[in-house]
């Protein structure tokens, strides 16, 4: 591998380890959907906060089945019943009741048969005492851990911590990216490009990678190729934004300028070039406090970098402690070549299997193609210098 080329695990080691979370602000529940925690949280109530019942039925004594029970009277969900049921006794209870003082059995209804102020079993019964009933506390007890810090809240997590006695929660501010596409070539989605020039269909895509990430995204437009141009998107752009993302002109031609109009404004590279296919020309730097991130400009690099790279490093700002994607296994569909020097991520299709799942690459790679991009739900990895697969051997996919 040239030495100039940094290899993609060292590349998102320092691309994180610049990146700090950032400061935590207090929501209530319903604006906490897809974000992360900024503390612990604990829970401030039991739930459920006492034994009920997880059936309708009876309540009773087990020492006293399957004998005939008098009937005290019904217990409701919240309704509970006043009194105690002492021996040869039973309360009628529904489902979310609170079980009554002295009960320790429900004996669920379709197997007891209630007659004349009495009820008695003529089914197979509870198996033992404590059958059919939830115990307090069991799913979470007040004090107990509930959530840590850097926990993405998702549906389910914030039904548990409304559960849980929270309404407001702490999570980190969404990360604000300012995008700009550069590029005399480029036009906006839906205008008719005139001659040698092509729609911008990066920042669409990006957009949506990030909003999906957690990220406010405010979509700068389209620089022309004017190095005092870029300067001052650049520098406006990172008036407000925690992260800047360029997407073209970042490579070594006439008209990436990128590198050098982010030198002029008085801002630094850390790196650039990465061994990785596709995605190369990938830069990162910083223009004062805010870190920049240069994707290539062939949109399926952009969207491989943004995978292993930009949203990363948008989870990292907010508090994610484990941002990068998840390799899993799966098996090669086909025989697969001998890999060069940069690690390379195949657009690839999943496909059932015995066990794990299949993956086969398509046969066109060329990272101008957004058609096999929106085919594939995969990437493929293939480790740098990696020798030739057999079909059916394990390979490690990313799923997309």
């Amino acid at each position: 591998m040239p030495a100039e080329l940094l290899p993609v695990a060292a590349a998102q080691a320092r691309l994180l380890a610049g990146a700090a979370p950032l400061p935590a602000e207090t929501v209530p529940l319903p604006a906490a959907h897809g974000r992360v925690l900024a503390d612990d949280l604990a829970a401030r109530l039991s739930q459920p906060p006492a034994d009920v019942s997880a059936m309708d039925g009876w309540a009773c004594r087990f020492a006293d089945l399957p004998g005939s029970l008098a009937i005290r009277g019904e217990a409701a969900a919240g309704r509970p019943f006043p009194g105690q049921v002492g021996a040869g006794q039973a309360v009628r209870i529904f489902t979310g009741a609170v079980v009554p003082e002295g009960a320790d059995t429900v004996a669920v209804q379709e197997e007891m048969a209630a007659e004349g102020g009495f009820v008695r079993l003529e089914g197979e019964g509870p198996r033992g005492p404590g059958a059919n009933i939830r115990r307090a506390g069991q799913d979470c007890a007040a004090g107990a851990p509930l959530l840590a810090a850097g926990t993405r809240l998702g549906p389910a997590r914030l039904g548990l911590l409304a559960a849980a006695g929270h309404a407001m929660v702490p999570v980190r501010r969404r990360p604000r990216v300012a995008l700009l596409a550069t590029g005399d070539e480029l036009v906006p989605p839906g205008t008719a490009p005139g001659p040698g020039q092509i729609v911008s269909s990066n920042g669409v895509m990006l957009m949506a990678q990030l909003a999906a990430a957690g990220a406010d995204v405010a979509d700068c437009g389209i620089v022309p190729d004017r190095r005092e141009a870029l300067a001052a998107a650049l520098q406006t752009a990172a008036e407000s934004a925690d992260l800047l993302v360029t997407l073209g002109g970042a490579s070594v031609g006439d008209h990436d300028l990128v590198g050098p109009v982010l030198r002029d404004v008085g801002g630094a590279v850390d790196f650039w070039r990465i061994a990785l296919r596709p995605g190369k020309p990938l830069l990162a730097g910083r223009l004062g406090a805010t870190p920049l991130l240069g994707l290539p400009g062939n949109p399926v690099s952009a969207f491989v970098c943004a995978i292993l790279f930009l949203l990363p490093l948008v989870r990292r700002l907010q508090g994610e402690p484990d941002p990068l994607p998840r390799e899993e296994p799966a098996l090669a569909a086909a025989d697969l070549p001998a890999n060069g020097p940069r690690r390379h991520y195949l657009r690839a299709r999943l496909e059932p299997g015995d066990g794990l799942p299949r993956v086969r690459p398509f046969d066109r790679q060329d990272s101008a193609l957004l058609s096999v991009l929106a085919a594939a739900d995969a990437l493929l990895v293939r480790p740098e210098g990696d020798g030739p697969v057999a079909a059916g051997a394990p390979v490690p996919v990313i799923r997309l």
